[in-house]
This record gives structure tokens, sequence and C-alpha cells, in this order.
């Protein structure tokens, strides 16, 4: 205050929005200064009641328990993404079990996966299985089973590729076996 003599040792906020940037008073004209300052002055009964439901929650966003914000998003519910270690929900066991039998599941290799999907085969896979397989695919879209269908016809050239590549592989590891 400009006839104040008295030391500046309280702080007051300037306004609403700069509420780091201060006046400085001596403690009886911070007492009026505070006394006089109305933090809502100039705002709607709306953008008051936002304001303090904002406040409620520190100004992050909210969502319905049990959901991340994602899901939120999403308005989905995935249960593998609830914290259960005491498995109060019962369902982490069966959870943990497919999890361990996906892990254990041995992996076909690399250059294998497009054709054995091709074929709608999984991995380990035996030769006789695979020819079972093409065999069983090479009768459904065969061009002559389907009156020179076009469509069959190229999904036949597919699978004969995915064929090859799975035989190829099964013999050449068989021989490395055999070697």
């Amino acid at each position: 205050m400009p006839e104040c003599t008295k030391s500046a040792g309280y702080r007051a906020p300037r306004s609403r929005e700069t509420l780091n940037q201060y006046y400085w008073f001596c403690l009886e004209h911070v007492r009026e200064y505070n006394a006089r300052w109305d933090y809502y002055k100039g705002m709607s009964p709306g953008q008051i009641e936002a304001h303090l439901r904002a406040d409620i929650a520190w100004d992050r966003p909210s969502w319905a328990f049990g959901q991340s914000a994602a899901q939120a998003k999403r308005k989905t519910f995935n249960e593998e993404e609830i914290l259960d270690p005491l498995d109060i929900l019962g369902r982490s066991r069966e959870a943990r079990a497919e999890r361990k039998r996906q892990a254990a599941a041995p992996r076909a290799p690399e250059g294998l996966r497009d054709s054995l999907a091709t074929l709608g085969l999984d991995w380990p896979v035996t030769l006789d299985v695979a020819k079972a397989r093409y065999r069983e695919l090479a009768r459904k879209h065969h061009p002559d089973t389907n009156n020179g269908d076009r469509k069959a016809e190229e999904r036949l050239k597919v699978i004969n590729v995915a064929f090859t590549i799975v035989r190829t592989h099964l013999t050449s590891e068989g021989l490395e076996k055999a070697g």
C-alpha cells in the first residue's frame, strides 16, 4: 500500500489466471485485501460449477471406476487390464494358464508363418498333415470344380506356393535330422 511503512512480508495473488504472481503486503493490508478479493468474480454460476467440479478431480480427466483413459474413450471393458493379485475375481488363474499355454506352444519359423496361415495349419505340423490339407484345399479351389472361376484359380496358385514352401521346409528339416 502506498502510505504503509510496515514490512511487506505477506503475499496475495494478483488474479485468478496468474496465481503464481503476487502483491506483497504487511499483515494488516493482506488481511484487508483477502477480505475483499473474490476468486470467482466475473464468472457465471455455470462456470463456477464447472470450475468446482474440475477442482474435485484436481483438474484431471476422470472416468468410471475400473476403466483406463483409453477404455473410457472406447466405452469397452477389457478384463485383462484389471490388476487382481489376490484373484478376487477368480479369472486370473484361467488367463494365466492360457498365457502359459501360448508361451509354451512352439512358434513356427519366420518364413513359414504366412504359408501355414494360407493353408490353415498350426505349427508344429507333419508333412502328411500338410499334404492332406493341400489336397483338400486344391479340390475346393480348383478351377474345374468352380466352373473356371478366375478367383478360385488365383486362390489355388497362392495355395500351391504356400504348400511348396511348407513341403520344402519339412523335407529339408527331415534331411537335416537324418544327416
